[in-house]
């Protein structure tokens, strides 16, 4: 690899982690909306729809606190944690190295935006919205928005155990670039570049 593609393939992996990421995003957040309305239009004021008894089924809720409702009445604090962590996947995002981090983050700013918007402009109030909650998991209910939260969550536990971080080096990377010392770490002028997009493309 010359010189002058080594240093424009890292922006280019980088490109493409981001627009994955928003793009899982805004399917989450699409996903998420389209079914609350429907929810709102077919199960608000009716009575709980068993699919496997009750294990699982559909109940309509409006939530104006956290997870399991806790908080309520403080939604005006849940809004403004999560415009604090969306502004933080924004950032992080600038540093995405690794595919299963674009897939996290993507999942979770989706889930979060999907729950802010409820916050936003859902009844009762502008910014004291309570979310719309309606898939009924026995121990509790929640929408598209929460199991794509819930899922980012998982994705990171598994990266956490692989040891890749966001920019995509793993313990092993680390070790080896601290052994190597700083004379040996990628450069503009060096092919080193080769291997991180090898690694980056099997993540």
């Amino acid at each position: 690899m010359t010189p002058g593609a080594a240093r424009s393939t890292a922006p280019a992996a980088g490109r493409r982690l981001r627009v994955l990421l928003y793009t899982v995003a805004v399917l989450v957040v699409l996903a998420d909306q389209v079914t609350k309305q429907i929810a709102v239009g077919l199960l608000e004021g009716g009575p709980r729809i068993a699919v496997l008894g009750e294990l699982a089924g559909f109940r309509f809720l409006r939530n104006d606190g956290a997870a399991f409702g806790m908080g309520s009445g403080a939604t005006w604090i849940f809004t403004l944690i999560a415009s604090c962590v969306f502004v933080a996947i924004l950032f992080a995002g600038r540093r995405l190295g690794a595919r299963s981090w674009a897939w996290a983050l993507g999942l979770l700013l989706g889930g979060l935006t999907g729950n802010l918007i409820d916050r936003l402009v859902r009844p009762p109030a502008l910014f004291h919205g309570a979310v719309v909650d309606f898939i009924d998991l026995y121990f509790f209910v929640c929408n598209v928005a929460d199991i794509a939260i819930t899922g980012a969550a998982v994705v990171l536990i598994i990266a956490s155990f692989r040891g890749i971080g966001l920019d995509g080096l793993t313990d092993a990377d680390r070790v080896h670039e601290d052994a190597a010392g700083p004379q040996d770490a990628p450069g503009p002028l060096t092919g080193t570049w080769d291997a991180d997009e090898e690694q980056e493309r099997r993540r």
